[in-house]
């Protein structure tokens, strides 16, 4: 994604929300402070409710392999609980 355009901090601040409803659609912006690029404002990642489910299954599955060789889960709270 190319940065749409760069603002300086003085307009970030004054126009902030309309920064994020351009940056909601899809801009991204960069804010500068006497010229440096300090900051920038990008989308935040979409959910994919694909990899999401994959994600949960995968857990899932790795929770089905772990143990505790024994031991029980409130002595482990229990033990925790110390410090």
């Amino acid at each position: 994604m190319a940065i749409t355009r760069k603002v300086g901090m003085f307009e970030a601040k004054t126009h902030f929300s309309a920064l994020v409803e351009e940056v909601r659609n899809g801009a991204e912006i960069e804010i500068t402070k006497r010229g440096e690029t300090v900051a920038r404002m990008i989308p935040s990642a979409s959910r994919d409710p694909v990899k999401i489910r994959q994600a949960i299954e995968g857990l899932q599955r790795l929770s089905q392999t772990q143990t505790l060789n024994g031991l029980k889960i409130k002595d482990l709270i229990n033990e925790g609980r110390k410090y």
